[in-house]
């Protein structure tokens, strides 16, 4: 009293899934399923009928057959229970009830059948219960999530320090030279170098006071890097074999292997020796403040926004201890929207009546040098709306199918209130085994099979394109595999238009030169 195998055929006998509950082979479940449809008859009330060995009790589905094999000796009303239990879980799992979706989600019917039937025999289950069986998480799972996630992060720290350690040998190459100690001996600037896993065949540099006495590395300089004094020797052809990295060749077959997972390596342009020291980065002022505002929006795929979050800072890096006791002021661009929030050491009163930011005790300078890479926070504001004209680029895809394809149309529109800059459009797309045919483009386009995502860049968006398009096509899919669509991009102004005035030495003196850095970026901003 079993069940010998469930099956999905089509009404012409094809087979689409079938699943086996007792020991059969291949032949003999395929010639059961094989005379199948010659056997079925037309006009009958009933749906099932016997054979001298088995009987088949099947029920239509669309254009598709959802039958049971069993043994004759069977309950027919059981059978008939299982396969009306059956008949409510295919439509759960297949989003379509014909061939190809079928196909598609071919496992996941197995998976429910088996929970449904075991050895044979039905259990006692809901729908409900099913789904829920199915997806059970599986620890093992989890952990093997966890440890492969664990690796991509080891991997990424290491590219990290790499990277540091470049960065850092270039910040105590350009301190060189900048001239020093002539009594330095050139002896003594080799060993700091090799020290840094960096070689150097000429003596050229008559300097090395950062190397001999002092191996800290000054966190402003890196974080302000390429804005330092570049080497004087740029314009003249090098000497010898000049600055050679010791590991690069490790170095460089590292980043080639993670280039070639997919990953995303921002690699230094270093300037020409035929450049002009006009096209050098300018050199790094004692002061310099950062305004940065990080942009989080959801847009909805139909129009509208769902969330739009604007987080602001602005802060203060000081290279010279002497330049600690300052006040800095400023002027917002009066966004009646926008609430700012001045940090618990600051001086709210001196703040509020004149837009001036300093420490509440006049005698305690702010720190220089040794602190934070990232800087001194002073103040930070936040921008909360709903209203659609505050959105700096919109984004709309029709998806239509039209035979055996989809036909895709992607557009976008920026607000005149920012030009954007390195825009990257990333649409998600179905399992590929080759790149979309794009038809049409404002920009470059690249796919990334490893994640199956399209990215649509576009350099800068100015009054030249505020809109654009891109057409392509892909094998036929649902709409909803297009989404969500994630942008991201940067500008040189910002919602708060926040702009530093002055900075003010409190002991008096000439104040110290400062610098601006204004940007907006994205931290999430998709369409869903």
């Amino acid at each position: 009293m079993v069940v010998l195998a469930a099956s999905i055929v089509t009404k012409s006998g094809k087979v689409l899934v079938s699943r086996q509950f007792v020991d059969m082979s291949r032949i003999r479940i395929e010639g059961l399923l094989a005379a199948f449809p010659k056997l079925i008859g037309t006009g009958k009330q009933h749906t099932y009928f016997e054979t001298e060995n088995v009987r088949y009790v099947y029920q239509p589905i669309e254009a598709l057959y959802l039958l049971l094999v069993t043994n004759k000796q069977s309950n027919i009303l059981e059978d008939l229970e299982t396969l009306r239990l059956l008949s409510k879980l295919v439509p759960e799992y297949s989003m379509s009830l014909d061939e190809e979706g079928v196909c598609r989600t071919a496992f996941e019917l197995i998976f429910a059948f088996d929970e449904v039937i075991s050895l044979g025999h039905k259990e006692n289950v809901t729908v409900a219960q099913v789904k829920q069986y199915c997806e059970m998480e599986s620890h093992e799972e989890k952990l093997h999530k966890l440890v492969m996630q664990s690796k991509i992060n080891e991997t990424k720290d290491v590219m990290k320090r790499k990277a540091s350690e470049i960065d850092k040998s270039k910040i105590e190459k350009n301190r060189g030279d900048k001239g020093g100690f002539m009594s330095m001996g050139s002896g003594r600037i080799e060993s700091s170098f090799s020290e840094m896993s960096i070689s150097n065949t000429g003596s050229g540099f008559g300097s090395g006071s950062g190397f001999g006495l002092n191996t800290e590395i000054d966190p402003f300089s890196i974080k302000s890097k390429g804005s330092g004094r570049q080497p004087s020797a740029a314009n003249a052809p090098p000497k010898g074999l000049g600055m050679q990295l010791g590991k690069s060749q490790r170095t460089n077959q590292f980043l080639e292997s993670l280039k070639a997972e997919g990953e995303v390596i921002l690699e230094d342009v270093q300037p020409k020796a035929g450049q002009s020291r006009s096209s050098a980065p300018p050199l790094t002022d004692p002061v310099t403040l950062t305004v940065e505002e990080k942009l989080n929006v959801t847009l909805k795929r139909d129009g509208g926004v769902s969330n739009f979050d604007v987080q602001g800072t602005l802060s203060l890096q000081i290279l010279n201890a002497e330049d600690g006791q300052i006040q800095v002021q400023i002027e917002t661009g009066g966004n009646p929207g926008i609430l700012f929030k001045t940090h618990p050491n600051m001086n709210k009163e001196l703040f509020a009546s004149e837009n001036i930011l300093g420490l509440k005790d006049p005698n305690r300078p702010f720190p220089a040098g040794t602190g934070d890479a990232a800087g001194v926070g002073l103040l930070k504001w936040r921008m909360q709306s709903t209203d659609e004209s505050m959105v700096p680029l919109t984004i709309n895809c029709w998806p239509s199918v039209s035979g055996n394809e989809t036909y895709v149309s992607i557009e976008y529109e920026a607000s005149s209130m920012f030009d954007l800059r390195n825009v990257v459009i990333s649409v998600p797309l179905p399992a590929l085994r080759e790149a979309p045919n794009v038809r049409q483009v404002d920009g470059e386009w690249r796919f990334d099979p490893r994640n199956s995502v399209l990215e649509w860049s576009i350099l800068l968006i100015d009054n030249s394109n505020r809109s654009g398009s891109m057409e392509f096509v892909v094998p036929p899919t649902d709409s909803s595999v297009f989404f969500p669509i994630s942008v991201n991009f940067s500008a040189t102004n910002t919602f708060s238009d926040l702009k530093v005035v002055n900075v003010l030495p409190q002991k008096g003196g000439a104040p110290p030169k400062f610098g601006q850095r204004t940007q907006l970026v994205t931290e999430n901003y998709q369409v869903v």
